[in-house]
């Protein structure tokens, strides 16, 4: 691919991606719906993420390897996803993910929709099964903002090249600091600081705003 023209960073759960993929991990240990609790309260920015990520991680505890096959069958792309990716790429950019979620999913999902560049959480694992635990750095709203920077150097583009899609208070740092934060899916506080809303959750919506 020639040089970049511009960048475009995705949030992935309940952004690129319509699920909370911890929540579909969560389901195999039977802890579905008390994580589904503890996450909408992190992405509305009610507690700090990281410590958030912590103790959701903890009740995946046990969840056995071997079902990250049920949890990809699971995750479904938002609607738009490649059509958006496709006129990122047929305009010269690259499309990139950051995640508080986990490259245990990303690591398939992410190329089978044509991202470039992603980065998010790992899970330590013992015995083929979950150890309830975050494996290195936890990518946190400041995680986020840091990749966005780091890729846009690499790729030599200023941030004004830069667009930032996201749903959750995690997405803020990142958002304000590409040249374009969009709310997608987003909650209030979301909604309420970024540069624009995207009214459906359809990412076709984004193609217009793309240089």
């Amino acid at each position: 691919m020639p040089d970049a023209r511009f960048l475009v960073v995705f949030d992935a759960d309940s952004t690129l991606l319509r699920n909370e993929v911890i929540e579909l991990i969560a389901d195999e240990a039977g802890r579905g719906r008390e994580v589904a609790a503890a996450t909408e309260a992190a992405m509305r920015g009610e507690v700090d993420f990281a410590t958030s990520l912590r103790s959701r991680v903890a009740a995946l505890r046990g969840v056995p390897m071997a079902a990250f096959e049920r949890v990809l069958s699971r995750v479904e792309p938002t609607s738009g996803a490649a059509e958006l990716i496709g006129e990122i790429h047929a305009r010269g950019g690259r499309a990139a993910v950051v995640s508080g979620g986990f490259h245990e999913v990303l690591d398939t999902v992410a190329p089978s929709l044509g991202v470039d560049m992603w980065r998010a959480n790992r899970l330590a694992v013992t015995d083929e099964a979950l150890s309830g635990v975050v494996d290195g750095d936890i990518v946190d709203a400041a995680g986020k903002a840091t990749a966005l920077r780091a890729w846009a150097a690499q790729l030599a583009l200023p941030l004004s090249r830069t667009i930032a899609i996201g749903d959750g208070a995690n997405d803020l740092d990142m958002m304000a600091t590409a040249g374009l934060g969009l709310a997608f899916n987003a909650k209030p506080a979301v909604r309420q600081r970024a540069d624009l809303v995207i009214g459906d959750v359809d990412l076709r919506e984004v193609i217009p705003l793309l240089p």
